[in-house]
């Protein structure tokens, strides 16, 4: 594997889900894994399904360590005379750990999204030639009698060919093995997949969780930017690095400043907003933008609907402007449309590359409009 190029299963910023030393948050779902195994019924599939980043790749990666280290008795039953686990902890400098943050364990496959070596990127999907690289290497991983492991990351970026010959695999399953598949969307796979493996859910992080989640991965922030960033991720802690490390809860700030001055347009700080997207080759303060714009309209149309501010707030003031632009369910009825309008606008701009910072000053006057318009 070639370190300097993009993983599809990294955050850019953010340590591997291999080398992340403990999974927060997520109590439940280990204790559901562990369970399983002390009692003897260790599932040779595994759905470990939840939202985007919230620690899916990373309980992967721990029960992988867990299991090749401590390989379960070959026919299915406990462990022998050691009691049931009671963590999938693995001492950093066990052989089993340092082999799989070197890439050099023979039990661990794992399935992404290749590399072209022509177009020089990232495919866009898991082909089925992966699955059968796959397939060829428990062959050839048979005569060792370890257990082991494929993590497939992420099962929602699988074309059909590869998800068909996957599911072979899971029909007939190699001896000694168990397969993790990560998914941000279990009801979009084959239901012959789902039927096949056991789940484990995985849910988003409250507010301190996230906290303690951003410092393990070297994200240090204010107390008040950790909350702005637990409300602006929805619980997702590779979302709040990824706002993070885009100056996400600066921009949010910007975004609801402005929307703060409607039906009468500050322009000179939508220019200042406009301005922060026009670096090149920014692209992730530009997606970063559109989003938190996008975000802002679905919690003031929210707040207008319930009459109840989004907690926890994530910007000064921000109880304060929704209450006033959408007072009623009507009015949060027309942001909502209008919110959706202009994330489709936003979308096909961005597609067919209009300059970012006229896309933005474009948006800010349609929502200008239509502050003035509620208003009459």
């Amino acid at each position: 594997m070639s370190e300097d190029r993009p993983q599809p299963d990294q955050i850019d910023g953010a340590p591997h889900p291999r080398d992340t030393a403990r999974l927060i948050g997520q109590d439940a779902a280990e204790r559901a894994f562990l369970g399983a195994v002390g009692s003897g019924r260790l599932h040779h599939g595994w759905m470990i399904a939840g939202p985007r980043g919230v620690g899916k790749a990373t309980l992967a990666w721990r029960i992988a360590r867990h299991l090749i280290a401590n390989p379960p008795e070959a026919d299915g039953g406990l462990f022998g005379a050691p009691p049931p686990p009671t963590s999938l902890d693995l001492d950093p400098e066990h052989p089993v750990a340092r082999r799989i943050h070197a890439g050099s364990e023979p039990g661990l496959f794992r399935l992404i999204r290749p590399w072209d070596d022509k177009l020089k990127r990232l495919k866009s999907e898991i082909t089925v030639d992966e699955v059968r690289k796959l397939k060829s290497r428990f062959a050839l991983s048979a005569a060792d009698g370890g257990w082991r492991v494929v993590i497939v990351d992420a099962m929602d970026e699988m074309n059909t060919a590869a998800a068909n010959a996957l599911l072979k695999l899971l029909e007939d399953p190699p001896a000694r093995s168990t397969l993790l598949l990560v998914t941000h969307q279990p009801s979009s796979l084959l239901p012959t997949i789902r039927s096949r493996c056991r789940m484990l859910r995985l849910s988003p992080l409250t507010t301190p969780d996230m906290a303690e989640a951003l410092t393990q991965a070297g994200i240090e922030t204010a107390p008040e930017e950790a909350d702005a960033l637990a409300a602006l991720s929805s619980g997702s802690v590779g979302d709040a690095i990824r706002l993070s490390l885009n100056d996400g809860p600066k921009l949010y700030a910007a975004i609801l400043s402005l929307l703060g001055t409607l039906p009468r347009l500050d322009r000179a700080r939508a220019l200042a907003l406009a301005e922060a997207a026009t670096t090149r080759g920014d692209e992730d303060k530009v997606n970063t933008i559109f989003s938190l714009l996008d975000l802002a309209l679905i919690r003031l149309a929210r707040a207008g609907a319930t009459g109840q501010p989004p907690l926890p707030a994530a910007a000064p003031h921000e109880a304060e402007i929704f209450a006033r632009l959408a007072p009623t369910p009507q009015s949060a009825r027309r942001w909502a449309e209008i919110g959706q309008e202009i994330s489709a606008r936003s979308r096909h701009g961005r597609a067919v590359n209009l300059d970012p910072a006229a896309l933005i000053l474009d948006t800010m006057i349609k929502l200008q409009k239509t502050a003035a318009d509620m208003a009459a």
